[in-house]
């Protein structure tokens, strides 16, 4: 069963190898290692996607890790995209393969991107456009300057970040859970955003 993992270790030589050996060891088997930020040079959050052995539990996992040196597990779920990890370039690919449907294909992306659970645009007068599976229609349409964190009132559940697209129109993504949004993937999906959007400019 796939997992991804969300960890910060210590970002020195050595570590990403100490922590492969202690999900080993556990019972599971890494398929691919993203770093998602890196920290002042002390320290790197990294996203693992594995899979585990028949009858691993997670909790086992976890535990092993958190009792290296400097290591913390942020957040493990099971992970429903499977088999592998879709990265920026390929997310920017993807969108300049047809630069008429780059916002559409900008919201399709971006749940593997960002490993969120939905993505949806919004538009100040129209309201929700493209969106993927099981992301709400009646979003309102909120005034957003640059990519950040958004509280949505009553739901303490799930997880929102947004960017801007135009003056009219943003893209919301969120996660049911978490992890939080980092600043660094902000930036990233700020530049996703703009690159959409200057992609799909006539």
């Amino acid at each position: 069963m796939p997992y991804l993992l969300r960890v910060e270790l210590p970002d020195v030589p050595g570590s990403l190898g100490r922590l492969a050996s202690a999900i080993g060891e556990s019972g599971g088997d890494i398929e691919a290692i993203e770093i998602v930020e890196k920290n002042h040079g002390d320290s790197a959050v990294d996203d693992v996607l594995l899979e585990t052995t028949p009858g691993t539990m997670p909790d086992s996992i976890v535990s092993a890790c958190n009792q290296l040196d400097g290591v913390r597990v942020i957040w493990i779920s099971r992970y429903a995209a499977g088999g592998n990890l879709f990265l920026d370039l390929e997310a920017v690919e993807d969108l300049t393969e047809r630069p008429d449907e780059a916002l559409d294909r900008l919201v399709d992306v971006l749940p593997l991107t960002f490993r969120a659970d939905w993505a949806v645009r919004v538009h100040r007068v129209h309201g929700a456009g493209r969106r993927t599976e099981g992301a709400p229609d009646d979003l309102p349409f909120m005034e957003i300057e640059r990519p950040c964190r958004i509280d949505v009132e009553g739901d303490e559940e799930n997880l929102y970040a947004g960017a801007r697209i135009d003056g009219n129109e943003i893209v919301i993504i969120s996660r049911r859970g978490g992890p939080e949004f980092l600043d660094s993937e902000l930036a990233r999906l700020g530049h996703l955003v703009s690159l959409a959007t200057s992609i799909a400019r006539p």
